[in-house]
This record gives structure tokens, sequence and C-alpha cells, in this order.
């Protein structure tokens, strides 16, 4: 077996153990795969000491979002012995949560942990890179990613256009979709409604006459509670209560068409990436790896339980009308017409991500969906 060959299988190994040990409640620097690992760190002397400050879009109150960037920081720990440290920084201390991106790509941090939908004002390409409305689940997402050339595509398109190459690293799952201080029943009822709505999603939205505002999740409270906005969109239960929306909002809506199965991302400057030793490399996209798997299945798990104490709260939970999810998804199909005609690099990615939906759409019709039709209604 070759060096590359190597390290490969133990920080594979490594992330398998960490997975196994975090469901078994034991430390990950317990598991065997990650001694394997630090005895290969060990007997290298000549990799370097490294201390990296990570810039991230989330505050601590979000736990589950910034535990996932702490998560990954000490995945990298471990795997490479303690020689390679990230500290995971709340939004705003490095940069603002919207500018995790730009810090990265200028090379004034070498690190983020960021959705890419925040910076679709650079190319609407980069939504690829967290979600699309009417677009894939999160599982449908990370087949794209890992199997499908969704990771070959974006981490071209990061190298060409930002000097970053980027690594999925979390996934929210389907989100719900937004807080509302009035009810929402047809098309005009959004006629100049101001939102907080990320993403192309938001560009849907304002073409069905909302006033879109992006806005980091720090802030949502207290535009909704001002009135500085009438609706706002974060991830789902867990965290939604978390922020206190429930209390400055009375009316919660479903579903999160805009957002089927968010992913996150860790992003690294190029040239920072292109300096470091093999082995830290593995360990950073197995890092990246674990910590993707790990967000979804802590998000899975909490949001039922979350939702019950909401609604036990007074929330009142709404459902999309058929007249607003088909004039959503026209708008959609519009917009993606109009992005496609203007940015080349949108377009392409497009055609084969499209291409990629239909077929695991077509797989997922034929045998999960009917399962899933059956046991739902017998719950």
């Amino acid at each position: 077996m070759n060096r590359r060959e190597f390290l490969t299988s133990v920080a594979t190994k490594a992330a398998g153990g960490a997975v196994i040990g975090l469901a078994a409640g034991c430390t990950f620097s317990a598991t065997p795969a990650a001694q394997e690992v630090q005895q290969a760190v060990a007997q290298d002397a000549a990799l370097p000491e490294l201390k990296w400050e990570m810039a991230t879009s989330w505050t601590p109150a979000v736990d589950i979002l910034f535990g996932t960037a702490q998560l990954f920081t000490e995945t990298v720990k471990t795997l490479t012995g303690g020689k390679f440290q990230i500290t995971a920084r709340a939004a705003g201390e490095l940069a603002p949560g919207t500018q995790v991106l730009d810090v990265v790509q200028q090379g004034a941090v070498p690190i983020g942990h960021t959705a890419s939908y925040y910076y679709i004002g650079k190319t609407p390409a980069t939504a690829f890179g967290t979600t699309l409305p009417f677009g894939l689940t999160a599982q449908q997402q990370n087949a794209w990613l890992y199997a499908g050339g969704g990771m070959e595509l974006m981490q071209k398109l990061y190298a060409d256009k930002f000097n970053v190459i980027p690594f999925a690293a979390g996934n929210t799952g389907m989100q719900m979709g937004g807080w509302f201080r009035k009810e929402i029943n047809t098309v005009a009822d959004l006629q100049g409604l101001k939102m907080r709505i990320a993403g192309l999603g938001g560009q849907v939205m304002a073409k069905l006459g909302v006033n879109v505002q992006v806005l980091p999740g720090g802030e949502i409270f207290q535009a909704l509670q001002t009135g500085a906005v009438d609706a706002a969109e974060w991830v789902g239960p867990y965290d939604d209560e978390k922020l206190g929306l429930n209390t400055v909002a009375d009316f919660y809506y479903r579903p999160g068409w805009w957002e089927p199965g968010s992913s996150l991302e860790v992003n690294i400057n190029l040239d920072e990436w292109n300096k470091l030793p093999e082995l830290y490399q593995v360990a950073i996209s197995t890092a990246a790896a674990q910590a993707n798997l790990v967000m979804l299945s802590r998000y899975e798990a909490a949001n039922d339980a979350a939702l019950r104490r909401l609604v036990d709260g007074g929330t009142q939970v709404r459902e999309y009308s058929p007249e607003i999810m088909t004039a959503a998804y026209a708008a959609w199909l519009e917009l993606v017409d109009e992005l496609s005609a203007k940015d080349a690099d949108f377009k392409a990615i497009y055609e084969q991500w499209n291409g990629f939906r239909q077929t695991i759409y077509n797989w997922n019709k034929t045998n999960e969906f009917s399962f899933i039709s059956f046991v739902y209604n017998q719950a």
C-alpha cells in the first residue's frame, strides 16, 4: 500500500470510528482507528504544528450548527495527534456571519464554516453547495455531492472563482417554511411582506411580491420583535426554539420548499490548502464528512420534540396553500431560465444537477416513496 492509500485508509477508518464512538457514548480518541492515525502522525516527525482560526456563520446559541464546526475542529485535532489545531470562532469574531467566504477568499482567515448560498451575489452557482428550491432532500444532496459529481463541480467552481476549496460539512435536513406574524393563504397575502429569507428561495419569494431581507441568524429575533420584518425563516423547530422565534410570531409554515436538504460547508483558502501535508488534507476531508453525517443526525433526532414543545406553547402550524406552492414552483422555473441565460456557471451546473435530480427522483419514487406513503399513514 502506498502512502496515499495508507493515509486515506486510516483516516476513513477513523471517521467511521468517530461516528461509532459517538453513537456508543465513548470518546473519539479512544477508538482503535483514531489511535492508528495518531501513531501514523507520531511516527512522522516532519509534520508541522499548526494553529488556525476558523470563521463561522454561527453563534453558540444555535448549538448544533456551531457545535458541528467545533466537532470538525476536534476531529482534525484528534486525527493529527494534536499537531493541527483549529479554533472555531462565532459569527462576528473574525467576520460577519454572511461574509465568511469573503475573508477566506482574501486569505485573512485560512478556513471557514458557512452556507454557500449566502454568496449568490458573487455567482448564483454557489447555491448548489447548499440547496435549491424544490430540489434535493438531504440524502439526495449527499448522493449528488459524494457520488454524482457534485463535489467535484463545486470544488472547480470555487477554485476558479474564489481560490478556495470547499467540503460538505453539515446538513440541516428538511427545513420548515418560516414564521409569520399573520396567516398567509394566497399569493396576494405575500404582497409587500417583509421577510428574512436567504438563497435563491428569497429570489423566488421576491417574484411573488415579498420584500426580501438577508440577515444572520443572530439578528432574526430582534427583527421580528421590532417589526423590521413580518416573517422569517431559519432552520427548523430545534433551532427556531433556541432563537425564541415562537415568542415573536405565532404562525409556523411548512414545508420549507426552498430548503429541502441544506448542506453546509468548510471552506479553505486554496493557497493554505496546498501548503498542508497530505495527512492534514485527508484529516480535513474526513472530519468534514463526519460533520456532515453527525449534524443531520442531530437535527433529525431533535426536531420532533422541539416542535411538540412549540405547539404546546401556542405555536400554530400551517401548511402553504396549493395556490402559493404552485405559484412558487412556477416562479422558480422562471428564475432558472433567467439565471441560466446570464450565468454560464449556473447553467452548466444546473444541467448536470437536474439530470441527476431526475434519476434519483425516479429511483426514490419507484421504491422509497411507496414505503413512506404507507408507513407514515400508519403512524
